[in-house]
């Protein structure tokens, strides 16, 4: 069965992990915003071919907020990360991360680059995050980042009420269609992966959840020539949280990258979670581990 643990990071916060029972080499997954370790089903499966280790983020799912409120940007993540394999004794790993978690494991690669065999990006650009907020929806580059910032401060303000009223809202297989019929997210998630993530997702802080959104923003777009470990970049074809054309002008930044582009939207790890797989396993054959 998988275990959670705690363990503490560089500044001294308490932070949970969570660890797979599976065998294989070590992966670690830097996960999208506030979400868990069961939105990416096929990597956590007793039989995913990997020991997947990974940890909720400062201020969620039972992780303590730092003493230091405002250490929470992206490198407080990458020592976390770094925290993490310590206490779970992984040398080097494979890094699957999704989101804004690909801004952490980019930070992790460069700045740790002895710990990274590899690095699956999925959905997610190393910085400049919400700059690639609502490309298909034609917003204009230049307004992208003020209006997602905009967005999310407003949502800061507002996540007392969102806290109250967000675990309120019945998580149903048919509020799951809603959402996955949404444009937002697409249909292919299994709704047994699907009804217990959004069970989860709605019970955070928002307020502090949005916190954590504009300090991630704060994370910049990075000069990507010290990559040198193998790079495989997933991309959803209609995402609207992460451009398809952010990524692959990422990629061409890396010139070793391999760039996969899937029908999806942002939710890539619940809507194609076997083709995620399959694009780790192309990525380890590829690294030394």
């Amino acid at each position: 069965m998988p275990t959670t643990f705690d363990f503490r990071s560089a500044d001294g916060t308490r932070l949970r992990g969570w660890a797979s029972d599976g065998d294989g080499p070590p992966l670690l997954l830097s996960n999208g915003l506030g979400t868990i370790p069961q939105a990416w089903p096929a990597l956590v499966a007793p039989d995913s071919g990997y020991r997947t280790v990974t940890w909720y983020q400062r201020g969620t799912f039972g992780s303590d907020r730092p003493a230091d409120e405002r250490r929470i940007r992206v490198e407080d993540h990458v020592a976390d990360a770094v925290a993490l394999m310590d206490a779970r004794g992984v040398e080097r790993a494979l890094v699957a991360c999704w989101s804004v978690g690909v801004n952490v494991g980019f930070e992790l690669a460069e700045r740790h680059p002895d710990r990274v065999a590899g690095l699956l990006a999925v959905a997610g650009v190393p910085g400049g995050t919400f700059a690639t907020m609502g490309g298909p929806l034609r917003i204009p580059r230049r307004l992208r980042h003020p209006i997602a910032t905009r967005t999310a401060r407003a949502s800061r303000m507002a996540g007392p009420a969102l806290t109250w009223l967000a675990p309120r809202v019945p998580m149903t297989r048919r509020t799951a269609w809603l959402i996955s019929h949404s444009g937002f997210m697409l249909p292919g998630a299994d709704p047994d992966v699907l009804v217990p993530m959004l069970d989860e997702f709605v019970k955070q802080d928002w307020g502090w959840y949005m916190r954590l959104a504009v300090a991630a923003a704060e994370h910049e777009p990075m000069d990507l020539s010290f990559v040198q470990c193998p790079v495989t970049l997933v991309a959803g074809r209609h995402d609207v949280l992460t451009s398809m054309d952010d990524v692959m002008q990422t990629a061409a930044q890396i010139p070793h990258a391999q760039v996969t582009v899937l029908p999806g939207s942002h939710f890539l790890p619940m809507e194609h979670p076997d083709l995620v797989h399959v694009a780790l396993g192309e990525l380890a054959r590829r690294c030394e581990v």
